[in-house]
């Protein structure tokens, strides 16, 4: 073996220990991405269910308040036609009572169950879906990145063509940026 034979290799094992050490971050990178993506995912899922079950819920209580309202209103006539006193003091008694069903169907702040709470945890829900799926989609778009510059990171041992490398670690980056978007910014723009 000649001295610059020799030279030459070590500098190509040093490369390569380089090139396994990038590699070996963009697939942390990826992993982590990954995983963020599967969270937010996970969330957009959750919150989704959430805001539809809300939603059921909201229904059925304006069908439940349009309900006592309608019988209220009919049981009205029928007291106004009463002409025994217990009886109109039983019909009154009944169209209060139904009466307050109904407002508490439509607001019941101690609870949160009425029909102004209910759609106002349902906006709130739907608007933690939409951030989530956000998070999710440029999560996707970090994975892909970090999976392509892996690839070509690898490539580039195989090859020694130093474009390879390049746009490896510029995917990398863009890796990063699609990361750092979903974690806070994830609304900055939409790409879906």
């Amino acid at each position: 073996m000649s001295g610059g034979h020799g030279h030459g290799h070590g500098h190509a094992e040093t490369d390569n220990k380089k090139i396994a050490i990038l590699i070996s971050i963009l697939a942390l990178l990826l992993a982590i991405a990954e995983t963020a993506g599967k969270s937010a995912q996970t969330d957009a899922i959750k919150y989704n269910v959430e805001a539809s079950n809300l939603w059921a819920f909201f229904q059925a209580k304006t069908i439940r308040m349009t309900t006592l309202r309608t019988a209220a209103e009919t049981l009205e006539l029928d007291e106004a036609l009463a002409k025994d006193p217990e009886i109109k003091k039983i019909i009154t008694k009944r169209i209060e009572r139904w009466k307050d069903a109904a407002k508490r169907y439509d607001s019941e702040p101690e609870t949160q169950e009425g029909r102004k709470e209910l759609a106002r945890r349902a906006k709130e829900s739907d608007k933690k879906h939409k951030t989530a799926l956000a998070r999710y989609h440029h999560y996707e778009i970090a994975s892909a990145s970090f999976q392509i510059a892996i690839v070509l990171a690898s490539a580039y041992v195989i090859t020694t063509m130093v474009q390879l490398l390049w746009i490896a670690l510029g995917l990398g980056g863009v890796g990063l940026i699609f990361s750092a978007i979903g974690a806070f910014a994830p609304h900055a723009f939409h790409l879906f």
